[in-house]
């Protein structure tokens, strides 16, 4: 297939997971995506095992992040090198960039220099904090944004400790960010002909991420809890346990919550005015809940599934990484993908005329393509 970023060339300066992430998207979609890396040991990220890949000492989360690019060394301390950087920008659309906060200037590739000798660069800087505030120059990773930006406050039940989010939630996110500013930035260098700079940050990702409990708290000064699997504002809308196993119900509006109260076998809770409605629903959740849970255990998980789903009602298994991973839905995706000479990963999250795109290479070697790409670079 022909994919949409044919012809883009994007540079990568960075490591870890939100550069690499909006790397790879990016690549996947068919730009050529030149990863450089620092001489010694390249890319942190190589070593954050187990598990590794075939060769035993590439870590799967750097081939899952940096699949079908391709690897140039570069000291960026040494002048002779900044200026191949420079020669490769003069080729390029993209440069994303996520060293720690300062780096790009000390070295002399700051924006300001960057767009002033490479006018047409889309050049995307992502942050920790941001360009600006009290905290521009502070570095971070994903666990800090979840604790400084509010989301380990709202994550868990109310009687837990503040909770991490099981993934890296505010690198994806910036990563995505960056991905979706670059993109909207070439659309823009078609009608204007310059590039610009993009700022993203795991600081904006992590509010982005709290946006309606922030917005709660500016209206009426309410600071959100934690609400375990729960919603504050919609009941049920949370995890049980059956039998067996745990289901996850989400009966969003009245209609729904009446249905489902019948398939558990208490139609008057669909009538009853203390949950009839979802605000009553919400007021009085202490008393619902618990009677809902203790229906529950009355039978195992599949049964419930098939009777909220024949029912219409919204409903899921809560499964675990392997569970996931063995279900029908997966296999139908397609979103595994066996990298040539590398190992199977979960692939491009997009699909264009229902045709999902495949790497046709593995993650690179550290410096596989310096002189590959390098040699090809104008005199």
């Amino acid at each position: 297939m022909t994919l949409p970023l044919e012809g883009v060339r994007v540079i990568e300066v960075g490591q870890a997971l939100a550069g690499p992430l909006a790397g790879v998207l990016l690549a996947d979609m068919g730009a050529d995506v030149i990863k450089i890396e620092k001489p010694d040991g390249g890319d942190d990220a190589r070593i954050w095992g187990p598990p590794f890949g075939p060769d035993g000492k590439t870590s799967l989360y750097f081939y899952s992040q940096n699949r079908n690019k391709r690897s140039v060394v570069l000291d960026l301390k040494l002048a002779e090198d900044v200026d191949k950087l420079h020669k490769l920008c003069e080729t390029a659309d993209i440069l994303i960039q996520n060293l720690r906060p300062g780096v790009v200037d000390e070295v002399g590739i700051g924006p300001e220099t960057m767009l002033a000798r490479h006018p047409r660069l889309i050049y995307c800087s992502i942050w920790a904090f941001g360009y600006q505030g009290p905290l521009r120059m502070k570095p971070a990773f994903d666990p800090l944004l979840q604790a400084y930006g509010g989301m380990m406050s709202v994550t868990g039940r109310p009687e837990d400790p503040p909770t991490f989010c099981g993934a890296s939630i505010n690198d994806k996110a910036t990563g995505m960010f960056c991905t979706i500013g670059a993109l909207a930035a070439l659309r823009l260098r078609d009608r204007t002909g310059k590039g610009c700079l993009v700022d993203t940050s795991l600081f904006d990702s992590a509010v982005h991420w709290v946006e309606g409990q922030v917005n709660g708290y500016i209206a009426n000064g309410t600071v959100s809890k934690r609400h375990g699997t729960g919603s504050p504002v919609i009941v049920p809308y949370q995890t049980f346990d059956t039998a067996d196993h745990p289901i996850c119900l989400a009966p969003g509006n009245d209609r729904l919550w009446a249905r489902c109260a019948k398939v558990l076998g208490h139609d008057e809770w669909a009538t009853n005015p203390k949950f009839a409605k979802s605000a009553e629903r919400v007021a009085h959740k202490t008393e619902l809940l618990p009677m809902i849970a203790e229906a529950l255990k009355a039978k195992p998980r599949a049964e419930w599934l098939e009777l909220m789903e024949k029912a219409g009602v919204p409903c899921a298994a809560v499964n675990d990484i392997g569970e996931l991973a063995r279900t029908e839905q997966m296999e139908a995706s397609k979103l595994i993908q066996q990298l040539p000479g590398g190992p199977k990963v979960v692939g491009l999250p997009i699909s264009f005329d229902h045709v999902r795109p495949h790497s046709p290479r593995s993650a690179p070697s550290l410096g596989e393509h310096t002189d590959e790409v390098l040699g090809s670079l104008p005199k």
